[in-house]
């Protein structure tokens, strides 16, 4: 050791020449854009998880209301013949379908504005990750 520090090849105090210090920051901008990337995917993998386990999830709780929905609106249509139309059954059904197509269609409106909503599924801190980078970069160029 002498009074500069230690000695050696990775001494801080030693240049180092044009091509190690290019071949250093070649190794790590791609080191950087390879994290990136996996960042991006992860990001997305678990966009695409948490939007499967929804719809999967969405989907069993129609099933089950689908089936206690049918047996309220049998009971509703026969209610309606028993109360206003005696013996003509078809006017209660025809009633009650016309206003479930009516909640259908609110319905299916609300899940389109939904998925515009949350799609597509794109990497957000990825990309902000990657423009801060680039700012960086950028401002020790100059």
């Amino acid at each position: 050791m002498n009074a500069e520090g230690p000695v050696g090849p990775e001494s801080p105090n030693q240049d180092r020449s044009v091509g190690e210090l290019v071949l250093d920051v070649s190794e790590r901008v791609s080191i950087l854009l390879r994290e990136e990337i996996e960042l991006a995917k992860t990001e997305i993998r678990e966009k695409v998880s948490k939007l499967l386990q929804g719809s999967v999830v969405g989907i069993a709780a129609g099933v089950f209301a689908l089936m206690g929905l049918a047996m309220l609106m049998h009971g509703i249509a026969w209610l309606l013949n028993d109360l206003f139309f005696s013996d003509h059954v078809w006017v209660g059904f025809m009633i009650e379908a016309l206003f479930w197509f009516c909640v259908a269609a609110g319905a299916g409106w609300f899940a389109y504005r939904s998925v515009q909503a949350g799609s597509p599924p794109t990497p957000d801190l990825a990309i902000e990750e990657a423009r801060r980078t680039k700012e960086t970069l950028e401002a020790g160029t100059r």
